[in-house]
């Protein structure tokens, strides 16, 4: 059984919707903290609906903000805990996505995931699994989980931007070239961007670069 997450949305700008962005947040954050973004996106995407959820559990390292799974070398959980809870959060944030398409009239190619970091690693794993492909998966600053089976599971293959910031101090830079090889190996369409000089966030520079790949792959002219 999956669990309802608590949506957080903002409603397009046009009144119309006609794609779906869904914000995917980091380990001890939750969905408002990627909202914000969707202010200086709008513009841009002015019949876009932003959604972002809070993760179902909260955060062991940070009880005020909401995590996707544990992470072992962080909180001192089991790497077969962390594998548990992220397979049911992959089922949660799937209901989610069918149910956001079923009530919004919106098509899988209308809808894009936007991830940072564990939000990240949580859309590139789920996004591939899903029988029909999403428009396009936005990866900041993270990495993708189970490399070696990537191939053999993958039944969609939507394109990729990974944007990672070279001075990254959480999650390592050479991920994103690793994540790249891996997908690209197994016939993935992939774009990346390095925000230099940048640790571990979104710089205006990367924010750009997903506005123009996400434009493109909703068809927004």
């Amino acid at each position: 059984m999956t669990r309802e997450l608590n949506l957080h949305r903002r409603a397009p700008d046009g009144g119309t919707t006609t794609s779906v962005v869904m914000f995917l947040h980091g380990y001890g954050a939750d969905g408002k903290d990627l909202l914000g973004l969707a202010e200086p996106l709008a513009p841009h995407m002015p019949e876009t609906l932003f959604l972002a959820p809070d993760a179902p559990d909260r955060s062991a390292m940070n009880p005020m903000g909401f995590q996707w799974s544990p992470i072992p070398w962080i909180d001192g959980s089991s790497e077969d805990e962390a594998a548990e809870a992220m397979t049911r959060s992959v089922a949660d944030v799937n209901a989610l996505i069918d149910q956001v398409m079923q009530d919004e009239g919106v098509a899988p190619e209308q809808v894009i995931l936007f991830g940072f970091s564990q939000g990240t690693m949580l859309s590139l794993h789920l996004a591939p699994r899903r029988a029909a492909a999403v428009a396009g998966v936005v990866g900041f600053s993270g990495r993708l989980l189970v490399p070696e089976t990537l191939a053999a599971e993958a039944v969609s293959k939507p394109p990729v931007l990974l944007v990672h910031g070279d001075a990254d101090e959480v999650v390592s830079f050479a991920s994103m070239d690793a994540a790249g090889q891996t997908l690209t190996a197994a016939g993935f369409e992939v774009y990346a961007h390095v925000m230099k000089g940048t640790g571990h966030g979104i710089a205006p520079d990367g924010l750009s670069v997903a506005v123009a790949f996400m434009r493109d792959k909703l068809g927004i002219g």
